[in-house]
């Protein structure tokens, strides 16, 4: 497998014109229904230029789901999405064109090697200079050593680097990342997590990302959306967010956001009772 600029809550206006510039990705009153079930209801959101968004959530919230309509895997049933302005209900290829995405529950093909790999997606991605932009992207990510092994005996973060240079192909302007650095050791997430900052600081990248390590978030996102039941909740700076809900901390803001959206939600909404703690 590889939008309006409108804020969502809270909204200012001040922020519109900006991302109206600088926007790599809009999406616009975004839906997804499944017979009775609202998966994603209504979620509006953009990423900037050399901006990382981090999309967080409880499972079930509609993260992946949001993602799966950005790449065009899933249909919406409604709302807008454009990629650099490109409409992609109307213009998909070219939309898609600039877009690419990495995650560590989809690997790539284990019989293959890293080099074999690259290839195809090459290949599918039509990139130009094939040959040299694998060879810039073996040395980018450290994988010459890796070019004739098969994907399947390389280590997590072996792969997981291998699934970035696939990403970086076609030099994408929109990354989307779930979960990208899962189940990796502190030091190569460490360094997967600089691979993309490098990229989101280069001429015209922006990164929207999932994961459920709030240091992490903390460490690498300028903006963050919690969304929550299909809806996104609450945006802001990762670093000062939990403060301005009266949280000490990235983590226990995602907590109450899991646990007692609604008492972050609209003022006028019921408070649900006190989760229990006999677990």
């Amino acid at each position: 497998m590889n939008g309006s600029p409108a804020a969502a809550v809270p909204a200012t206006a001040s922020s519109a014109p900006a991302a109206e510039h600088t926007a790599v990705l809009r999406v616009n009153e975004l839906r997804k229904q499944y017979g009775q079930t609202m998966a994603v209801d209504g979620v509006t959101f953009h990423v900037n230029r050399n901006e990382i968004v981090g999309l967080l959530g409880p499972n079930g919230a509609g993260k992946t789901t949001t993602i799966s309509m950005i790449l065009g895997v899933l249909e919406p049933s409604g709302g807008t999405i454009e990629i650099e302005g490109v409409d992609l209900a109307r213009r998909r290829t070219k939309a898609l064109g600039c877009t690419n995405f990495a995650a560590v529950y989809a690997p790539l093909p284990g019989n293959l090697t890293v080099y074999q790999n690259l290839k195809i997606f090459g290949l599918i991605y039509a990139v130009k200079d094939l040959k040299g932009r694998i060879e810039s992207l073996l040395e980018e990510f450290d994988l010459r050593k890796f070019r004739n092994a098969k994907c399947g005996v390389l280590s997590s973060g072996e792969q997981t680097r291998v699934a970035l240079a696939k990403a970086m192909l076609n030099r994408p302007h929109l990354l989307l990342l779930d979960e990208p650095t899962a189940s990796l050791d502190p030091s190569t997430a460490r360094d997967i997590r600089a691979r993309i900052r490098d990229f989101a600081a280069g001429d015209s990248g922006g990164v929207l990302w999932t994961s459920h390590n709030m240091y992490e978030v903390q460490e690498v996102c300028d903006r963050v959306l919690f969304l929550s039941r299909g809806k996104i909740l609450l945006e802001g700076d990762p670093k000062t967010l939990p403060r301005e809900h009266g949280k000490d901390s990235l983590e226990e803001l995602f907590i109450t956001v899991a646990r007692e959206p609604l008492t972050l939600g609209d003022g006028d909404a019921p408070t649900p009772p006190p989760p229990t703690t006999n677990h």
